[in-house]
């Protein structure tokens, strides 16, 4: 069944810039923190340079010195494109998006309902606005190099339709690590520039050279994809929470425990447990930042939801502006009992449990407490003694 890809270009790059300006200058997004040193989406004024996705920090610098590099809002372009999907979803498609600003999903289903493919696409551009480009083709990645020109590829000419395409448009297509977004760099640098030449290689010779990614990209190369996997459609369970500028240490760790409750308090959790949970912030210099925690055990606990994400909030860059936290994927229903213990029962509960934990880890003697002596005696020594901390 045919392929249709919706794409918004430069998609993430217009939703991490503060005015449309910088968009006229050759910019481009600057790598996530902890990730390849690989720059992102580009403007058109930086593709003049020569400049394209996936391509490395240094020589982007070097073929153009006025890049602007624009910290990535990961938060703002994933709830911008999500209420996207959800029109797409609107019209009966059944949609697989693995970053935003890029959908795929089969039009044949959907042809006699909205009068063939041409028809698909039409109402696809009705929900989506006209800045969006929209193809089709037999496999995902032929649907989406047909979206960059705005075409629909027929089923069976798919090799003939990539062979003149260059192969700096795997960047991004064969996995999220930097060794995948580098292969399309090291397959020019080798004199493969297009798909064709790619897609004409020995298979021994592609793998013995580059492995599992190069036989990807041979794949992709020859008009070979996997079927779609759509997304389940889920509810909308998220809250979010503006914080000032000075906030640090305990007051963003009590953020998040409001965070947290309110997500328990939503509406649309209906008793269910939490399975999965996306923490994200809006940095308050600019860009964004986000982590997923999948929980072992679904559940509801407050002190146990707390427990996770709070050494997350930790890996944050740089001061936040806003938090949020949302749910990905919830658990069955469970039954909610209150605590008839008071908040220092639970507290010395938890006081004892951490003792216990850090002695069998580090020995007995790894935990010790200040005992008050002679607190009138000239020598500081005297004043206080270290003892064992009591387990109870």
């Amino acid at each position: 069944m045919p392929v249709a890809c919706a794409l918004i270009p430069r998609f993430r790059l217009i939703a991490a810039t503060s005015h449309r300006g910088i968009l006229e200058r050759p910019a481009a997004l600057a790598p996530e923190p902890g990730a390849a040193q690989l720059i992102g989406e580009v403007s058109e004024p930086g593709e003049r340079f020569g400049l394209r996705p996936g391509m490395r920090i240094g020589e982007a610098l070097s073929r153009c010195p006025e890049l602007v590099l624009v910290p990535p809002d990961l938060e703002r372009a994933e709830s911008s494109w999500e209420e996207a999907l959800r029109r797409l979803e609107g019209i009966g498609a059944e949609v697989e998006s693995d970053r935003a600003g890029e959908a795929f999903f089969e039009a044949g289903g959907l042809s006699r309902l909205w009068g063939g493919i041409e028809g698909v696409l039409k109402q696809a551009r009705r929900q989506l606005g006209k800045s969006v480009r929209l193809g089709a083709g037999p496999r995902r990645f032929c649907a989406y190099v047909a979206a960059r020109s705005g075409g629909i590829v027929p089923d069976g000419a798919a090799a003939d339709f990539l062979e003149p395409i260059p192969v700096s448009l795997l960047c991004g297509r064969l996995g999220g690590d930097g060794e995948a977004d580098d292969l399309p760099n090291e397959l020019e640098r080798l004199g493969i520039s297009t798909l064709g030449r790619l897609a004409g290689l020995p298979r021994d010779a592609v793998t013995d050279r580059f492995g599992r990614l190069g036989l990807r990209a041979r794949r992709l190369a020859r008009g070979e994809d996997e079927p779609l996997r759509p997304r389940p459609v889920r509810e909308a369970i998220a809250v979010e929470l503006e914080l000032p500028e000075a906030v640090s240490g305990q007051q963003l760790e009590r953020a998040l425990e409001l965070l947290i409750s309110r997500l328990l308090a939503h509406d649309a959790r209906r008793g269910r447990t939490l399975r999965t949970l996306r923490l994200s912030a809006r940095l308050a210099a600019g860009g964004g930042w986000r982590r997923q925690v999948a929980l072992r055990r679904a559940g509801a606990d407050r002190a146990r939801l707390a427990d996770a994400l709070l050494p997350h909030l930790l890996l944050l860059p740089a001061p936040a502006a806003a938090l949020r936290l949302e749910a990905l994927a919830l658990g069955p229903e469970t039954g909610e009992q209150l605590s008839m213990s008071s908040p220092d029962q639970e507290r010395r509960k938890r006081i004892s449990e951490a003792v216990r934990q850090t002695r069998s880890a580090a020995g007995p003697d790894s935990l010790l407490r200040v005992l008050e002596v002679d607190p009138g005696s000239r020598i500081p020594e005297r004043r206080h003694v270290l003892m064992p901390f009591p387990e109870s």
